[in-house]
């Protein structure tokens, strides 16, 4: 199955604080946090450095000793990471603090290993979501200074490997220009649940009019509102409560479609652009905490368990509701470091994590 058939809705997170929280931030170490800034506000020398630290990072050996067969690169590791995770860590209560945890190793290792100077970018994807027509002209997909546009379309109505059809889809195929055509970049696992190695294209299948209806400011302004992080992350990856895609999904499914890369809900990090929308969605969470940051820094829960309540699409499942003390697991992905608590990763400058976001 794609995410079209597992990921029934979305995420979510903004910029870090100052105040009480910088205190206690400067306390925990975090004395000079990286900023991170949208995409569109970056120089085109700024675009470029990022572009080249991406492609720089799935030029280096991987780290994982071999543990996964298509894992040929440190980028792979990240895959094959979220590829054997996806199972364990959506639709569950800690699944918006694993991935701020993933995508700040990936931002280190940009950093660490590739020599970028900057921070995690993130895509602002409600600024581009006022029409189809301004979804399509993103900076995002600029040939020449983003992440290059979609795929040729396929029509893959009627497949039957696809239980859930996004609508309008307009690609499907390998992206045709930008730097992660075929000739440059290559999705060296998956499709699904599969860490062999499978050396491929990496297509888009762009479904304008199903993204700007998830990603538009009115959805965000209105998952915001929520009173608590429990309802909160409902409207982020929806529940049967909110029985719809939230930003998560609308972010995925808006540029995957039926059959881009990022819409698989296992190889999604296969398309660089996993990375930028997932900064957003983190910038947003943290938006949200700052809210009431006395409360919120605390506030998490959820289920422990895949599917279940509130998100028990498919009949109940046993769990247990999560804490700020609960272990998340990133295998052999992080260097020296195996599990974190949810508790350490609630301040993104408490000192285990050193970023703000530039809004």
């Amino acid at each position: 199955m794609r995410l079209s058939s597992l990921l029934a809705v979305a995420a979510f997170a903004t910029e870090a604080t100052v105040g009480a929280a910088s205190s206690s931030s400067t306390a925990c170490g975090c004395t000079n946090p990286l900023v991170r800034k949208e995409w569109r506000t970056l120089s085109t020398s700024q675009k470029k450095e990022y572009i080249k630290a991406v492609k720089c990072l799935a030029s280096k050996p991987s780290q994982t000793g071999g543990i996964y067969d298509g894992a040929k690169s440190r980028y792979d590791d990240f895959v094959a990471t979220h590829i054997v995770n996806t199972d364990l860590v959506h639709f569950v209560g800690f699944f918006q603090a694993w991935h701020r945890v993933f995508v700040n190793q990936y931002e280190q290792d940009l950093r660490n290993l590739c020599g970028y100077s900057g921070a995690q970018p993130y895509w602002n994807w409600s600024l581009d979501s006022e029409s189809e027509e301004s979804f399509l002209a993103s900076p995002l997909f600029d040939p020449v200074t983003g992440f290059g546009g979609n795929g040729p379309y396929i029509n893959s109505t009627g497949w039957t490997n696809i239980t859930r059809q996004i609508p309008d889809n307009l690609g499907g195929g390998c992206v045709t220009d930008g730097p992660f055509v075929e000739s440059k970049w290559k999705c060296n696992m998956g499709p699904v649940k599969n860490t062999t190695y499978n050396p491929r294209c990496m297509p888009r299948d762009i479904s304008p009019a199903f993204a700007i209806s998830k990603l538009n400011q009115s959805r965000v302004d209105w998952t915001l509102e929520a009173d608590s992080y429990y309802e909160f992350d409902i409207r982020v990856e929806g529940g049967i409560t909110v029985p719809t895609h939230g930003y998560h999904g609308g972010g995925h499914l808006g540029i995957g479609g039926n059959l881009g890369e990022v819409g698989d809900v296992y190889t999604s990090p296969g398309d660089p652009l996993f990375y930028m929308h997932h900064a957003n969605m983190d910038r947003l969470w943290n938006k949200w905490q700052h809210k009431d940051w006395t409360v919120r820094q605390k506030d998490i829960g959820g289920p422990d368990t895949q599917f279940a309540y509130p998100f028990d699409f498919f009949g109940e499942v046993a769990y247990k509701n999560i804490t700020i003390d609960y272990v998340m697991n990133f295998d052999n992905l992080i260097p020296d470091r195996q599990y974190y608590t949810v508790k350490e990763v609630m301040d993104i400058q408490g000192g285990t994590l050193c970023y703000k976001y530039k809004e």
